[in-house]
């Protein structure tokens, strides 16, 4: 039958079904529903720690809003609709069933599976195969589906262990997750790094740090989204799931789980006032037997933290999958599904989140959908799958963010400067600024309110390049003291530069206690020299005296 979809939002707790662009980008909720007439069929959600009940209540008023357009569609349908396509089965011959489980008899299959070792599984069943093969050699009409028979074969085989015998492929019960280990700074020049490991599933992330001018742009089809300043990069080399094949850009697989990591994590992140900081992190799947995108997201808080980045609250993700029998009320819930789990398996229900709420969900099912028990149960399972693997596995890795940043990565120092001083401190043509930044080696940058953000790992570099900008932004007044240097000589005085562009004069006899003729008797060009101001002349300008500042 007819499918649907609903957005919900949520602002100030209230929910905004199909919300404008500005709620949904401003809101605590983006949350996305299909379904059919009695079922969901489709869950993507970002939220901002939104707790489970609350989750399940928006996901609910959506499918009873699809209900709705389903309505209108099948009065379409009532009044315009055609019969439906008829095709041609393509069914695997029962006959090729029932003489594969004569030389292959299910408790052999079921030996062949049970094991929780992803490459011994393989080799199992390459050699099941290859039996197989050889019985039907002369018959090439079912060697040509031979392997998809297999496929179906062992598919039946794992879900009827599952379902009827209470039997995991690796022994696990249904709510157990595999052995977990953590680890940071295994990378000890980068910014941050963490590995993250749940069985045969292993990834390691490194974060690095960057000044915001470095902020990824974005030149897409949202025009509401021009820049990113965090970005989740995900890797899978074909050697993680030992192949050998060309490494080329990301596919669709990449790039979608990387955004769902990303986007578990955005919610915990502090604010650019906070932290001034463009954040990148990638994970590099190491090795992967299912659910790698949640052993991102765990990844790569832990390594957001080592790098010191101040994250409001540890995220973690789980996968809760599915296998279901001849009725609604025939299902078994799954945590922490392998690979072999997610293939023959009905559903892949990813879920992130705080102590306090969710993050991120996505939901892929092979079914005609789920019925409310098996939402609310999956939700549950990967609430308290979550917990655990925080609480025995992340913190005793790294509890919370650290205080310092890493050595290596770039210091940020921000102070608010009068807007209308800007041009003075940028100068004609950018002189003045990229003056400053020759001379001490930092990055400096000026938002239009004022606020100048110096980057730089050398700490004397960068309280040089704020000194120079202090004294650049600073109207000079009576009694301030200022070191400068020498920078041009004349017949009634000097001139001595305090800040790139900005330079006080001190009269000739103003240099020496002693009276002199030339003003090269005592300063030469490049000299280093304190002066005291001495407010405006008669003439209303600035002068400045060697002699009379305190010694």
């Amino acid at each position: 039958g007819p499918c649907a979809m609903t957005q919900v939002g949520m602002i100030d707790g209230q929910f905004i079904v199909n919300p404008s662009q500005k709620d949904w980008k401003d809101g605590d909720l983006k949350l996305t529903v299909a379904s059919t007439k009695e079922k969901v069929i489709m869950i993507e959600a970002g939220a901002n720690e939104i707790p489970e009940d609350k989750m399940i209540e928006a996901i609910y008023m959506a499918h009873d809003i699809n209900q709705t357009v389903i309505a209108f569609i099948e009065q379409i349908v009532a009044e315009v609709g055609k019969e439906k396509h008829t095709y041609e089965s393509c069914a695997i011959p029962e006959e090729l069933f029932a003489a594969i489980k004569e030389i292959v008899p299910q408790e052999e299959m079921e030996n062949a599976v049970f094991t929780d070792e992803k490459q011994a599984r393989e080799e199992n069943i390459k050699a099941i195969t290859e039996k197989l093969e050889e019985a039907f050699a002369e018959n090439e009409e079912w060697l040509a589906v031979l392997g998809e028979a297999i496929y179906q074969y062992e598919k039946k085989t794992v879900r009827k262990m599952i379902l009827k015998d209470g039997k995991r492929p690796d022994g696990r019960a249904m709510n157990q997750i595999r052995p977990l280990a953590a680890e940071v700074d295994l990378i000890p020049r980068v910014h941050g790094s963490a590995m993250f490991t749940r069985g045969q599933t292993q990834i390691c992330n490194v974060c690095t740090l960057a000044p915001l001018s470095e902020i990824q742009k974005v030149d897409g089809l949202d025009e509401n989204t021009t820049a990113k300043r965090y970005m989740h990069h995900y890797n899978f080399p074909s050697y993680s799931v030992g192949e050998t094949k060309p490494s080329r850009g990301p596919g669709r697989r990449e790039i979608g789980h990387g955004a769902l990591a990303e986007r578990a994590l955005l919610p915990v992140l502090p604010s650019e006032e906070e932290f001034p900081y463009a954040i990148r992190t990638v994970s590099e799947t190491f090795e992967s037997n299912g659910s790698t995108s949640m052993a991102s997201t765990c990844s790569s808080c832990m390594s957001l933290m080592a790098a010191g980045v101040p994250i409001k609250k540890m995220v973690a993700g789980i996968s809760c999958g599915l296998v279901t029998g001849e009725t609604d009320d025939d299902y078994v819930l799954l945590t922490d599904i392998q690979g072999l789990e997610d293939f023959f398996g009905d559903m892949d229900f990813k879920v992130t989140g705080t102590t306090d709420g969710i993050t991120a969900i996505q939901m892929d099912i092979k079914i005609h959908g789920l019925t409310r028990p098996i939402v609310e149960g999956a939700i549950a399972r990967t609430r308290e799958a979550r917990l655990f693997i925080m609480d025995t596995c992340m913190k005793p890795a790294i509890a919370e963010p650290r205080k310092e940043l890493s050595p290596y990565a770039p210091k940020i120092v921000q102070i608010m400067i009068d807007p209308t001083k800007i041009g003075d401190v940028v100068g004609q043509r950018g002189k003045t600024i990229n003056a400053i930044i020759e001379e001490t080696g930092v990055k400096i940058d000026i938002t239009d309110e004022g606020a100048v953000s110096v980057c730089g790992t050398d700490k004397e570099a960068m309280d040089k390049a704020i000194k120079y900008i202090e004294i650049i932004t600073t109207d000079f007044e009576k009694d301030q003291i200022f070191e400068g240097k020498v920078v041009s000589i004349k017949e009634f005085g000097a001139f001595v530069e305090f800040a790139p562009g900005k330079e006080g004069m001190v009269h000739i006899s103003k240099i020496s206690n002693e009276r002199i003729k030339n003003v090269e008797d005592v300063l030469t060009l490049g000299d280093k020299v304190k002066c005291i101001c001495l407010g405006k002349d008669k003439m209303g300008r600035i002068s400045f005296s060697i002699k009379d500042c305190p010694k």
